[in-house]
């Protein structure tokens, strides 16, 4: 054994475990369709599993035999007590975190990390009291939440980015006029806080939306040879899919064969429905890259503003003042927009800064007499 084969063992109990949770729900499903879907989504489990399986052997390592875990075991019980919806939750985390670890290892386990974006994807439709009926309504109110989620997500960006800015620079003016060092070291410390500040978040915006963009490119190249070399699994995942969306065995697989004579059409459709990506989401590198630059500057700039026109305690008072009502003013936004207290939020916005501020006040008044 080593570490390769290792983590081949742990991917191989994982598989049979989900294998095991999904045969042991379908047994306790009392709704012949989401049975069903149990059923298929315990199949392709053991495919996954015979995939680490082979690989073992192949090495010449001993495969031990088939038990569910302890976990499995009492989810299938939990299931069999109070129905398949009350695990789903856990299951859900389950497949999501079997994504990740798979994306993680590279290689062949790329593409069943895919598999698993699409299991999950099929039990986010399902989890509802009423579902496979629900489901239809679940997955429309989630592509609504999509559809506005860009814009939300923006919003949000946009906020936090200029939170970001304004705090810190408002902690570095007041840390360093707390020092009582010259008017013109205030400014030009401020100013040089707003571009390394600006230029961070720029270049930290930049490398998360190119890193992005490169790992759908990565996907999308994955699911084409997956059509291409596995054209009846893709079929089958594709089918599987559109049954949640309501869909009957029958309609599901016609639509799922239509769609697979047309390649482009396949893999524009597999890469949304199976994969849950939208390269649309996903914005030039350069544009958030600037966005970020422009909001932290604008927060950045706050504090400086007072500094401009005066100097000494009734800057430090008037800068403190007025990036305390922004950042309320931010803080309620918040508070509005996630459907929490705007006041609360606002306090607790400002409360923080006041505290960052405050304590490099005092160290710089500390520094200062000391050097003094």
């Amino acid at each position: 054994m080593n570490v390769r084969t290792d983590l081949w063992l742990q991917n191989l109990l994982d598989e049979r475990d989900g294998a095991a949770l999904y045969e042991g729900l379908a047994r306790h499903e009392k709704d012949p369709a989401r049975a069903a879907s149990f059923r298929e989504l315990a199949a392709a489990e053991r495919r996954h599993a015979q995939v680490w399986e082979r690989k073992l052997l192949k090495e010449g390592v001993a495969v031990p035999p088939d038990r569910p875990s302890s976990r499995v075991r009492a989810l299938v019980w939990l299931a069999r007590r109070l129905g398949s919806a009350a695990v789903l939750p856990m299951v859900l985390e389950t497949e999501a975190g079997d994504a990740d670890k798979y994306d993680q290892q590279g290689g062949e386990a790329t593409e069943i990390a895919a598999e698993e974006r699409a299991h999950r994807q099929v039990l986010a439709g399902m989890h509802g009291p009423d579902a496979p009926q629900g489901a239809r309504a679940l997955i429309g109110d989630r592509e609504r939440w999509h559809r506005g989620g860009g814009r939300a997500g923006s919003i949000r960006a946009a906020i936090f980015g200029m939170n970001d800015g304004l705090v810190s620079n408002l902690s570095l003016i007041l840390g360093v006029a707390g020092a009582g060092v010259a008017p013109g070291t205030v400014l030009v410390t401020g100013f040089a806080g707003l571009l390394a500040g600006a230029f961070s978040m720029a270049a930290g915006e930049y490398t998360s939306v190119a890193s992005q963009r490169d790992l759908l490119a990565r996907q999308i190249a994955l699911e084409k040879r997956e059509i291409e070399e596995a054209p009846e699994e893709e079929a089958a995942e594709l089918a599987l899919i559109f049954k949640q969306k309501g869909l009957s065995t029958e309609q599901a697989s016609r639509t799922a064969a239509e769609i697979l004579k047309n390649p482009e059409s396949a893999l524009d459709t597999l890469v949304r429905e199976e994969l849950g990506l939208d390269p649309e989401d996903l914005g030039s590198p350069m544009g958030a890259a600037g966005s970020s630059f422009a909001m932290f500057s604008v927060g950045a700039l706050v504090p400086i503003v007072p500094f401009l026109v005066t100097s000494g305690t009734p800057a430090v008072i008037s800068s403190a003042i007025l990036a305390g009502g922004i950042l309320a003013g931010v803080g309620g936004a918040v508070g509005f927009l996630s459907g929490t207290s705007v006041w609360r939020s606002a306090l607790r916005m400002a409360g923080l800064a006041a505290l960052a501020a405050g304590v490099t006040y005092a160290v710089g008044r500390i520094f200062g007499a000391s050097i003094t």
